[in-house]
């Protein structure tokens, strides 16, 4: 698969049976492309964006939240659904603007950061983004509660600048702003909550904001944004009771086929438990359940009866306390870390 300026895991829904699948999707300069496999050399299909027109949100699909479609020029519809909103917002963003540059004659690119905010050559913000997710010594995510809606794995503007200060990566607030602002516009921050996204769109010169009120997030981490309801009274099955600690797709082989399939992974603590979904078919449901408490975790190179080709790279395992075990991959080597400490914190604090 070649670089592509956005790639993520979305479900999209079929032209000629109408079902819908998981793919890999990567927004090029003038086209979506999608593939079965993130390994997968060539595209199994493109959609054009010249002359296209997008849908957001797209109320086709009563059963089905966080879609959006693309019209191309020959008016034909694709339909994609994100695995949250905030992941919505940045493909219609991204891909509307790359529309946007194809009727001015041009092709969609980035603004270069360095150049628009002069950001000296010596600053590496792919190591500062490294230091800056250290779980002792970097930004700490927190759980905010804002608007009846509750933030997870995210933290404030001011939040991010005091740290650069703290650890000699900026001089002082104007400087920490600057680099703030080159890791979001190189998409390492990403915007979480209505002031920091309108920070973001409305353009400014410096679209990071240095307050309490404007939340941010990881670019690989496991943010999510949840509603919630002031009845106290809904009692909950037992293992659905634990507050969500991460989640995310990941590729999970089966007990009986040993094929691999992309399956929506939510963790949650007290109790331990990790879930499975199919991630076309939303979140009511589970495909099934592991109970972690007195699990082990681990990082493997290489897993039995799979075929090489199949599967390589960022694998790790789950031994149960009933020894049953469970191979997953992630899609980066930096996702396995994330997941395998995760998962080995719930299974030794959860019951």
């Amino acid at each position: 698969m070649q670089p592509a300026r956005l790639i993520s895991v979305v479900v999209l829904q079929g032209t000629v049976l109408n079902s819908w699948k998981v793919v890999w999707v990567v927004l090029a300069d003038d086209a979506i492309e999608f593939y079965k496999k993130k390994t997968d050399n060539s595209p199994k299909g493109m959609i054009p964006l010249k002359g296209a027109t997008l849908t957001s949100p797209c109320q086709d699909f009563t059963k089905r939240t966080l879609v959006f479609k693309v019209s191309t020029a020959k008016n034909q519809g694709h339909f994609f659904q994100a695995t949250h909103l905030e992941e919505r917002e940045l493909w219609v963003k991204d891909i509307k603007r790359a529309i946007t540059c194809l009727q001015g004659g041009k092709k969609f690119a980035r603004k270069s950061t360095r150049r628009s905010i002069r950001l000296p050559e010596n600053v590496n913000l792919s190591e500062l983004y490294v230091l800056m997710k250290d779980q002792d010594k970097g930004v700490q995510e927190l759980k905010v509660e804002k608007d009846k809606r509750l933030f997870n794995h995210c933290f404030t503007g001011n939040t991010v600048i005091d740290w650069l200060i703290s650890e000699g990566k900026a001089r002082n607030r104007p400087e920490g702003l600057m680099l703030a602002t080159g890791l979001l516009n190189e998409g390492f921050l990403l915007p979480a909550g209505d002031v920091s996204k309108d920070g973001a769109e409305k353009g400014a010169e410096c679209v990071f904001l240095d307050q309490t009120e404007a939340l941010y997030y990881f670019a690989d981490s496991g943010f999510f944004c949840e509603g919630y309801s002031s009845d106290e009274d809904v009692i909950m099955k037992e293992e659905f009771r634990g507050a969500i600690v991460k989640q995310g797709c990941l590729l999970k082989q089966g007990h009986r086929r040993k094929n691999w399939k992309v399956r929506k992974f939510i963790l949650r603590d007290d109790p331990a438990y990790i879930h499975y979904y199919d991630p076309t078919k939303g979140e009511d449901n589970p495909l099934g359940s592991i109970h972690l408490r007195g699990s082990v975790v681990t990082a493997v190179e290489c897993v039995p009866d799979a075929k090489r080709h199949e599967v390589d790279g960022n694998l790790f395992e789950i031994i149960t306390s009933d020894e049953i075990h469970y191979y997953l991959q992630a899609a980066t080597a930096d996702e396995r870390k994330d997941w395998i400490k995760a998962i080995q914190s719930v299974s030794k604090t959860g019951k």
